[in-house]
């Protein structure tokens, strides 16, 4: 993706959340300076968390097709998941435009609500899993729909309107999109993983190739590695 259109997407996401009456925290507004001034001194946990702006094509270079925006407002530990105690916790906002998947996929670690923060409807397409925990097509399962317990068939699609949610565990098999206009969605999550507890159906990448086209408004998650001193 080129950076230009990375830019615009944020600004774009930006004003869709403002809209709908959230408020991202401070550090989403800082220059990529200011980032590698503060991660050298007092947000190093930031960047070990992967908090922040996030935006991908999955690698395939068809955003408008294939896509997602993500913001991670905040991430907790693996160490603390492990010992059972601490911040064991994520949280996100996304934004899946109208017709733009997000494609199959499940965890291995992460549990999460996915809910339908405002716009239009969300769709999700669910599958279960074999005994291996592989992708099955023709299998489906259980999940919970706001507290409430029920099947799902091999392909079945359910639709979240605004308010509504989901409960996924690892080993259910999800694809989403948005329905007669754009979603914001909220994400509350354990822990979050993205560089290794993304298991697509298909052999993609999880993050976005990027073209610098132009200067970053703001930095990307995946831009952690290249512009940052080490995390502290």
């Amino acid at each position: 993706m080129k950076r230009s259109r990375i830019n615009a997407i944020m600004a774009d996401a930006a004003d869709m959340i403002a809209r709908h009456g959230f408020v991202l925290p401070p550090f989403a507004w800082w220059t990529p300076e200011e980032f590698r001034d503060r991660a050298g001194r007092d947000a190093g946990q930031i960047v070990a968390s992967r908090c922040g702006w996030d935006i991908t094509d999955y690698g395939q270079g068809r955003f408008d097709q294939m896509g997602l925006f993500l913001f991670t407002l905040r991430n907790g530990s693996l160490a603390d998941l492990q010992r059972g105690g601490g911040m064991c916790y994520a949280e996100k906002l996304l934004i899946s435009r109208r017709d733009q998947l997000s494609p199959m996929h499940t965890h291995v670690i992460k549990a999460e609500d996915i809910i339908n923060r405002g716009g239009a409807t969300l769709v999700i397409e669910l599958y279960g899993s074999d005994d291996q925990g592989r992708f099955a097509h023709d299998r489906g399962g259980r999940v919970r729909c706001d507290g409430i317990d029920r099947a799902y068939g091999p392909g079945e699609k359910l639709r979240l309107a605004p308010g509504e949610s989901i409960t996924l565990m690892p080993g259910d098999w999800h694809a989403f999109w948005g329905e007669g206009g754009d979603v914001l969605i909220g994400e509350v999550s354990t822990v979050n993983d993205d560089l290794t507890d993304n298991i697509f159906v298909e052999p993609i990448g999880r993050f976005a190739d990027v073209e610098e086209d132009e200067a970053p408004t703001h930095l990307l998650v995946s831009d952690y590695d290249r512009w940052l001193p080490a995390a502290g």
